[in-house]
């Protein structure tokens, strides 16, 4: 598993699938602020959920200077229907190798009621407009997440 990213590192270029079969690259959002999070799984409560707030904060989030991408290691038809079901109006990328997580150090050891194994660690990392990582946040909560990275960007007054 790759280091935690921290403020200020280089983050991770990469060129990944979104929910439409279009390739997308980090380096295509240089010379504007992006957050990249990381989610389990498409379709399920606690990651629609995240999605949703998303979607919510879109308008508020752009308004500011901020795109979204949202990375899970899904194909790219389950995140079609995610789009379609959810009615998102940002990419979702997909990782299915978990390459990406892995560089970003949002994939590895989990524990769920007991059990211990690998997988997609929820994670968000905001990438400033020269590529650099200007947040990282790792095993954040799918509710109320959204909330409080705008309140850590300040974008709450």
């Amino acid at each position: 598993m790759a280091e935690r990213l921290i403020p200020g590192g280089v983050a991770p270029d990469f060129t990944l699938k979104d929910h439409t079969g279009r390739d997308v690259s980090l380096a295509s959002y240089r010379g504007r602020n992006t957050v990249i999070y990381f989610y389990p799984a498409a379709s399920t409560p606690a990651c629609a959920k995240q999605a949703c707030d998303f979607r919510d904060s879109l308008e508020t989030l752009r308004a500011a200077g901020y795109e979204v991408l949202g990375v899970s290691p899904d194909t790219v038809k389950d995140l079609e229907k995610f789009v379609a079901e959810e009615s998102l109006t940002f990419p979702l990328l997909s990782d299915e190798g978990h390459h990406v997580a892995d560089a970003y150090a949002a994939w590895g050891e989990k524990k769920n009621y007991g059990r211990t194994y690998e997988g997609l660690i929820r994670s968000t990392i905001v990438v400033d407009p020269d590529g650099k990582v200007a947040v990282a946040q790792y095993n954040v909560r799918a509710t109320g997440h959204v909330a409080k990275l705008r309140r850590d960007l300040k974008l709450d007054k």
